[in-house]
C-alpha cells in the first residue's frame, strides 16, 4: 500500500499531475487508499485506472487469472473471485495427461486423414483459385 502517509500521498498527487503534462493517455493506480485515488482521479483529464484503488478510478482491472480464480494459494486483499477454476483447470490438465500417456488422445476424431486428390488429365490446367 503506498499513498498512507501525506508526504508519500502529495508525491503520488503530483507525479499523476507529471504524466498528465508529460503526455500520458492514462495513469494506472494500484495498491493506494481509495480517497487519494479518488482526488487523483477527479484532478485530472485523463482517465485513471484502478487495481487495488477503490471505486473512484475511472476505470477497473482485474487479472484475468485472479477474476477466474486459477490459483487458490493467493489472493490479494484487492482480489475479487468471480469463479473457482483453480480444481476445474487441475483436473482438466490431469485428464490430458493420463489421456496421451494411455494414447487415447488423440483420437481419430481429433486427427486428419489424407484424402489425395485426382492428377489432372493430361494436358489439361490445374485449377485456379
Amino acid at each position: 500500500m503506498q499513498g498512507r502517509e501525506d508526504a508519500a500521498a502529495e508525491r503520488l498527487r503530483q507525479d499523476a499531475l507529471q504524466l498528465q503534462e508529460a503526455g500520458a493517455y492514462a495513469v494506472v493506480l494500484e495498491g493506494i487508499p481509495a480517497a487519494l485515488a479518488r482526488q487523483i482521479s477527479q484532478s485530472l483529464a485523463i482517465p485513471t485506472i484502478g487495481i487495488g484503488a477503490g471505486v473512484g478510478c475511472d476505470g477497473q482491472v482485474l487479472v484475468m487469472q485472479d477474476l477466474l480464480g486459477l490459483d487458490d494459494r493467493f489472493k490479494p486483499r484487492f482480489v475479487k473471485r468471480f469463479a473457482e477454476l483453480a480444481g476445474v483447470v487441475r483436473d482438466a490438465f490431469a485428464t490430458y495427461g493420463r489421456e496421451v500417456r494411455e494414447g487415447s488422445f488423440p483420437g481419430a476424431e481429433h486427427s486428419f486423414s489424407s484424402n489425395p486428390s485426382p492428377a489432372p488429365a493430361s494436358g489439361s490446367e490445374p485449377p485456379t483459385e
